[in-house]
C-alpha cells in the first residue's frame, strides 16, 4: 500500500484511543527521547490525543486506509495559543502550527508524514497565515530531512528547552 491509497481527514471520536496508542507506540520507540517514566504527563496527553480536539482551533488529523487502519496522525492548530509548547510559539501571529506526528512504523517511507504536513500546510493556506511552525527533537532528526525538502527552515527563536531535552523551532514562510 503506498500513500496515494491514504486519505487525510479529520479523525472521528471512536478512532481517539487508536490514534492515541500509535502515538504512544513511536514515541515510546525513538531512540533518545524520553520514555514514559520520564515524562509521565506526555505520555498521558499522548494517550488521551483526542482531548486536544476540545481546544478551539484544533484538529486531529488521521492518515486512514481504505480499509480503514490508521496509517498516522497529526495534531493542527489554527491558533497557535493553543499550541500547548513549551517556549514563544503560542505568541506567534498569523501563523499555523502542528504537533505530534506519528506515522505507524508498517507504513514508513511511503509519504504518510508528507501528506500529514502538507494538509497542515493546506490548512494554513485556507487560513491565509504567514507560516507553519513545529518544534522537533534530536530523536526526531530523521524528521528534519522531510521538513527542509518542504521548506522548513530553522527557527531558533522557538527553541526551548522541556526539562532536560532540547526542543527546536522550525518554520516555513507561506
Amino acid at each position: 500500500m503506498i500513500s496515494r491509497d491514504f486519505s487525510i481527514r479529520n479523525a472521528n471520536a471512536d478512532e481517539f484511543e487508536a490514534i492515541g496508542q500509535l502515538m504512544v507506540s513511536v514515541y515510546s520507540q525513538l531512540e533518545g527521547f524520553p520514555g514514559p517514566s520520564e515524562q509521565p504527563e506526555y505520555y498521558r496527553m499522548l494517550a488521551n490525543i483526542g482531548e486536544l480536539t476540545q481546544k478551539p482551533a484544533t484538529q486531529l488529523l488521521v492518515a486512514m486506509a481504505p480499509d480503514g487502519t490508521i496509517g498516522g496522525a497529526v495534531v493542527y492548530f489554527s491558533d497557535m495559543q493553543f499550541y500547548g509548547s513549551g517556549g514563544t510559539a503560542t505568541q506567534e501571529k498569523n501563523t499555523s502550527g502542528f504537533r505530534l506526528l506519528a506515522v505507524d512504523p508498517a507504513f514508513r517511507g511511503q509519504g504518510l508524514g508528507y501528506l500529514l504536513i502538507y494538509a497542515c500546510i493546506q490548512r494554513a493556506r485556507q487560513f491565509n497565515h504567514k507560516q507553519v511552525v513545529i518544534h522537533s527533537t534530536i530523536a526526531m532528526q530523521v524528521a528534519w530531512k522531510m521538513y527542509e525538502k518542504l521548506g522548513f527552515t530553522r527557527y531558533e527563536a522557538l527553541d526551548f528547552m522541556q526539562g532536560a531535552l532540547p526542543v527546536f523551532g522550525f518554520r516555513l514562510a507561506l
